[in-house]
């Protein structure tokens, strides 16, 4: 592809996450809203309405079918925003289609379902990415080189939390189980995918939670363990508040990030015997811009992974999370056909 060629990107699925991430296009060079789709015509045709107000573009197409939507010829790459269930389905029908996937996290409900999507992008050599925006804020990407340089030593152990206090409401997408709903998928991929990025895939995991009334996972503390004796204790909630931050333990020193973790606007090294260096670089936008652009910029370089997030560690999250579900005796699923 043209490094230069504008990217047209469609959207699937038109709810909270969708509308959160939208402004940020506004700060991605080359990128172009082409279509929306949702299973409401009425909803796509609100959120097509919403792109052009808020972007300032031209309003993209509507179709009420995501099988029409990956037919269009204006769209190279389609944002997967539907609940986690909806993701296999519609990725694996894009790519089929040789369209390129952004997935917005959890990658699927299932470790089996993320596996075949990885598999089936990897066989076709089309571009696949899990959304996880995280990975690409600057002020992380500096945590990550501080550590590769030996800031603090080397890393022995990750500690943190995420917690996000949420009144229940079985309709909900978050506490559906019809719709992948829970705390593991929803705020455990974040605490799972920071400790897995510096620690790599666990060795043993031992979990213990809590449940809402239908039996989706409510709460989670989980203790990891590394190769080389590495470990990291992590928990996550919906029925409590907390503060939401994440320390890196090392043999030098050690890295707090700031709350909330999964999208911080500071982090401080501390370093034994010296004065705490401080990072403060700010995002684009929301902070959703650099996880689209990485996406644009592979498009137009022919990668069919990114390297700040491969498929492989999606995988590990993933089957960490089976893992840790089994351990809770939730049982989720993957849809099998598209959404209609």
């Amino acid at each position: 592809m043209d490094t230069t060629a504008t990217i047209g990107w469609g959207i699937a699925g038109t709810g909270r996450i969708a509308r959160t991430v939208l402004d940020d296009f506004a700060h991605v060079p080359g990128a172009r809203i082409s279509a929306v789709a949702s299973r409401s015509i009425a909803r796509a045709d609100a959120f097509a309405d919403l792109v052009s107000q808020s972007l300032g573009t031209p309003r993209p197409n509507v179709h009420d079918s995501y099988a029409e939507m990956i037919a269009n010829p204006a769209v190279d790459v389609i944002y997967v925003a539907t609940p986690h269930p909806q993701h296999r389905p519609i990725a694996l029908a894009a790519i089929e289609a040789g369209k390129a996937v952004l997935v917005e996290k959890s990658f699927a409900a299932t470790a089996e379902a993320a596996t075949e999507m990885a598999e089936a992008a990897r066989a076709h050599e089309v571009f696949a990415m899990e959304g996880m925006w995280t990975r690409f804020l600057p002020v992380v990407t500096e945590m990550i080189d501080a550590v590769n340089s030996g800031a603090i030593g080397e890393p022995t152990g990750v500690q943190g939390d995420l917690f996000a206090l949420r009144d229940y409401d079985p309709e909900d997408r978050l506490f559906s189980p019809a719709l992948g709903g829970g705390v593991t998928l929803d705020l455990g991929v974040y605490a799972l995918d920071f400790a897995i990025r510096l620690l790599g895939e666990p060795t043993e995991v031992i979990a213990r939670g809590k449940h809402f009334p239908n039996g989706v996972d409510s709460d989670a503390s989980m203790l990891l363990t590394f190769p080389k004796d590495k470990f990291a204790t992590l928990a996550i909630s919906l029925t409590s508040d907390g503060p939401g931050r994440m320390t890196i333990q090392g043999t030098d020193g050690w890295i707090e990030v700031e709350p909330r973790f999964h999208h911080p606007s500071r982090i401080l090294i501390h370093r034994r015997g010296a004065i705490p260096e401080v990072h403060n670089t700010p995002a684009l936008g929301r902070g959703y811009a650099h996880e689209l652009i990485e996406v644009c910029e592979c498009l137009r370089a022919g990668r069919t992974e990114s390297q700040t997030m491969p498929l492989d560690a999606t995988l590990a999250v993933a089957r960490t999370m089976a893992n840790i579900l089994d351990q809770l005796g939730v049982k989720n699923h993957d849809d099998t056909e598209l959404p209609s």
